[in-house]
């Protein structure tokens, strides 16, 4: 149902869309399409001799006749050192511990704090990746400014401090010893940085509400995904807050009038990028769900899929020549370097905010506070930036926001009403 929708919304705009390439890029090198091969090819540089050279390890049976001092950093590289969980709760999440000592005004006090992280990180996160890349640094009465155009380079500052926070963690705090290789922590840290990509990217197409109510309308491919592929089933509940979410986001998209701002405008090319990183983002958390069924910490996992992502965006960024021509941007523009810098900042303690919200209170209170996040951000994008929303368009992001809370309310319900039944009962119908 969102496709249809989304691509209906996009016709009016599509004169628009032809004279994007020549307003908002200088040449070819600038299009986006351009830069995606540019930096898919970059990766695969780094990916087809890493992949000849699992194979040859394999093929030699190198974990039983290797020796030397590279011994065991290719036997953790390639074959990893523990025999994978046959439970997956095995290596998720350590279970959530009720607390019994704790006075309530401390859990409401845990639970301020970690909404007021949440909140904070994300809101911060979300003003400063519009600002960087729909807005101009070294503006003056009479030089007009220059954007910044490497979303790749956002990309790996933002992995680069990731990485950080998330090495030091581990060498800080006990953690469960690793079993799985680290190859194939490869698979979800290309997946991260092509969605994070395209994340920064549709920004120069579509606004910034347009693309929260792109992120919050993922469910829809997911399910399909699921259905098609992995045959899943689901309840009732999940198809009608689904149809109300793409109702809701088809709603917004065609209150845009086909003479908005350009900033404002939704355009095919922002429609690409945005079911690009729906794609990739939805490959992400699939294949990090698998990679769980290793004995690992969350933490680890954000070390060993941000060691990759450093890897493939430093390889990339030096192949181009552009690592340079960035920082020399960055040195131009001193208030890009803030922003640049801030925004790494966010996205480092925000994921550690996940983890340990997610720990305390479970993922249902989690959810809700991301949701809030969302909603708060198209209301603090609007007041900033200067985005006008319909009534018919706020009448659509009201409807998306309603079937993310009834989500979030039947899920808890059924859960609730699971754990009262006896093993092999289901409460509801699965179609």
């Amino acid at each position: 149902q969102i496709l249809p929708s989304l691509m209906l919304a996009s016709l009016p705009t599509m004169a628009a869309a032809e004279e994007i390439p020549a307003a908002l890029q200088e040449s070819w090198g600038d299009f986006w399409l351009f830069r995606f091969f540019i930096n898919a090819a970059g990766y695969a540089s780094i990916v087809v001799p890493g992949f000849l050279l699992i194979q040859y390890f394999k093929r030699r049976n190198y974990l039983e006749t290797g020796r030397g001092i590279c011994f065991p950093v290719i036997k953790s590289c390639v074959f990893g050192s523990e025999v994978k969980s046959l439970h997956q709760e095995d290596g998720s999440l350590p279970p959530r511990t009720e607390p019994t000592e704790s006075s309530t005004a401390r859990q409401i006090f845990k639970l301020v704090f970690c909404a007021a992280g949440l909140q904070a990180s994300y809101l911060t996160w979300g003003v400063l990746q519009e600002r960087v890349m729909t807005r101009t640094y070294g503006a003056t009465e009479t030089d007009p400014g220059e954007k910044f155009k490497d979303s790749q380079f956002l990309v790996f500052m933002n992995r680069i401090l990731a990485f950080t926070v998330a090495g030091l963690y581990c060498a800080l705090t006990k953690q469960p010893r690793h079993g799985a290789p680290m190859y194939k922590y490869s698979f979800a840290s290309l997946s991260n940085i092509l969605s994070s990509w395209c994340q920064y990217e549709a920004l120069k197409y579509v606004s910034f509400p347009t693309q929260v109510l792109a992120k919050a309308s993922k469910v829809i491919p997911v399910m399909m995904m699921g259905k098609l592929v992995s045959r899943k089933s689901y309840e009732y509940w999940e198809y009608l807050t689904a149809a109300l979410i793409s109702v809701g986001v088809s709603m917004f998209l065609l209150s845009s009038a086909p003479n908005r701002h350009m900033s404002t405008v939704t355009t095919f090319s922002g429609i690409v990028l945005l079911a690009g990183y729906i794609i990739f983002d939805s490959f992400t958390s699939n294949w990090q769900d698998a990679l769980f069924t290793y004995k690992m910490s969350p933490v680890q996992m954000m070390f060993g899929v941000n060691v990759f992502s450093c890897l493939f965006t430093v390889g990339s960024l030096l192949e181009q020549g552009a690592l340079l021509e960035s920082v020399r941007f960055m040195a131009r523009h001193s208030e890009f370097m803030a922003h640049a810098v801030l925004l790494s900042v966010c996205s480092a303690c925000g994921q550690l905010f996940i983890f340990y919200t997610i720990n305390q209170f479970g993922a249902a209170v989690f959810t809700i506070i991301m949701t809030l996040r969302q909603a708060f951000a198209i209301l603090l994008s609007c007041l900033i930036y200067g985005h006008t929303v319909t009534v018919m368009g706020g009448l659509g992001v009201a409807v998306v926001f309603m079937a993310l809370f009834l989500r979030v309310y039947a899920r808890s319900r059924m859960k609730k009403r699971s754990k009262k039944l006896p093993p092999g009962d289901s409460p509801i119908q699965k179609v």
